[in-house]
């Protein structure tokens, strides 16, 4: 068995000046991010999606993903056979945001995914240690923030800015 000590690493275990393998509160500031992971119907990627680039998310991870919860199992006819479709599809989007926009992207997903129907989905919130831009190598909320994101969040502006003006114009 190999030990590590302060500057090499040994086969004796008597060493007991021994390097630990977790990170010391030392008093440095984290920044505070979390990672969203969210469930929902795929017909409503759509929405869930223009609602957080509006709400000012500029990078999301999509994947197709099959899952069972609360829904009412499928029975169908395929070829003469009857077939019990247990899985039903749902997309997966994940995220990584810094802490001023996680209750945004949350308020946005619920108010763009749900239907009030079973199997609306599931929004997961996980803090999250360390993240790395492997391109640049920065750390924390400087490898979060896109390259584009001053645009793409003015772009939301404006887009929400001028529909609730053309809302405004028409109620006139």
């Amino acid at each position: 068995m190999l030990w590590v000590d302060d500057a090499s690493v040994t086969s004796d275990p008597c060493i007991s000046c021994t390097i630990l393998l977790t990170p010391r509160v030392t008093g440095a500031r984290f920044s505070i991010m979390k990672l969203i992971t969210t469930i929902v119907r795929p017909e409503r990627l759509p929405e869930v999606k223009a609602a957080l680039f509006q709400a000012g998310v500029t990078g999301i991870t999509l994947s197709r993903v099959s899952g069972h919860g609360g829904e009412q199992e499928i029975v169908s006819q395929y070829r003469g056979n009857t077939v019990v479709m247990e899985f039903h599809e749902k997309v997966k989007i994940e995220m990584v945001c810094s802490e001023p926009f996680v209750e945004p992207c949350i308020k946005a997903i619920l108010a763009s995914a749900r239907t009030g129907e079973v199997g609306d989905g599931k929004i997961f919130v996980q803090a999250i240690e360390r993240v790395i831009r492997i391109r640049t190598g920065e750390l924390d909320n400087a490898a979060l923030t896109a390259v584009n994101a001053d645009a793409v969040q003015r772009a939301a502006l404006e887009t929400a800015h001028h529909a609730g003006a053309g809302a405004g114009e028409e109620e006139s």
